[in-house]
């Protein structure tokens, strides 16, 4: 089946950059293309008989420059296989990524300042967004982060259902592009056992530490079990990436040593690859 990508989300989320790690994995690529000719781009791949490609839709939708919404619906097809991914970033990251290139942004004519221009275009595309098959928070990825987040995610078996674990620290803020967040606080910390303190959660003495105490078993023994009891039924649904999100303070130790195990557990079942993103643990 043919497959399409494609890339929306906030100014300054990281399309253009989307666009070119798409291109470098072999993708037929178009950006910044205005929603009224989604139909012709769609003639066009079917005319190539392009297998891989992606296509970046203008933030501005509506009027003359067509619905997104509704190029969606006509570019899906019974032969092609039609993916939305959205990217998102937190507002201090896009207010910081445009201060840093100057441009100037799509909606800024509408409203006097940078931050009224991003919260209304995340209004405005808050019904894309909910209508998403990925939703990405590209706030602390680099540009080879996404380049692999998009390898692993789009290239290879299409079905094949992918689990990206982010060990994060609720102090840092929420991951926007969690499914679902486990919040594992209630273990102590090893950040107050001095030896422990400047380790993490892949070292050793960490994980010991944990393991002797009772409820790490006890959270485990319930934790694991109801994710075997998920994943199988969101691939059922069709799902082809479900992010879950496990927070601890600072996300240093708790987190990554959680994460970490379930990574392993996961790990033995084939049709679940699973990243681990330690979110956190360069602060």
């Amino acid at each position: 089946m043919r497959r399409l990508v494609i890339v929306t989300g906030l100014s300054g989320a990281g399309k253009s950059q989307a666009m070119k790690s798409f291109e470098d994995l072999g993708f037929a690529c178009i950006d910044n293309l205005p929603p009224v000719l989604g139909a012709a781009y769609g003639a066009l791949i079917d005319e190539a008989a392009v297998e891989r490609s992606a296509v970046a839709l203008d933030v501005r939708s509506g009027g003359p420059f067509g619905d997104v919404a509704f190029v969606i619906d006509r570019l899906a097809k019974a032969d092609r296989q039609v993916e939305v991914l959205f990217l998102d970033a937190d507002d201090e990251t896009l207010v910081r990524r445009y201060s840093e290139t100057r441009r100037r942004h799509p909606y800024a004519e509408r409203t006097e300042h940078l931050a009224g221009a991003i919260a209304l275009e995340r209004e405005t595309l808050a019904p894309l967004r909910d209508r998403a098959d990925h939703i990405w928070d590209t706030s602390r990825l680099t540009h080879g982060m996404l380049k692999q987040r998009i390898s692993d995610t789009f290239v290879g078996e299409a079905r094949q259902m992918r689990v990206t674990l982010i060990a994060f620290g609720f102090k840092y803020g929420l991951p926007l592009d969690a499914d679902l967040v486990f919040d594992v606080r209630f273990l102590p910390n090893p950040y107050y056992e001095p030896a422990l303190r400047p380790l993490n959660g892949n070292d050793a003495p960490v994980a010991a530490y944990l393991e002797s105490i009772p409820d790490t078993g006890g959270f485990i023994a319930t934790f694991f079990p109801l994710l075997d009891f998920l994943l199988p039924r969101y691939r059922a649904e069709g799902k082809s990436q479900v992010t879950i999100g496990i927070g601890c303070t600072g996300g240093r130790h708790r987190s990554i040593y959680l994460a970490r195990r379930l990574e392993a557990h996961l790990g033995s079942d084939d049709q679940t690859p699973v990243t681990v993103v330690e979110r956190d643990l360069g602060r």
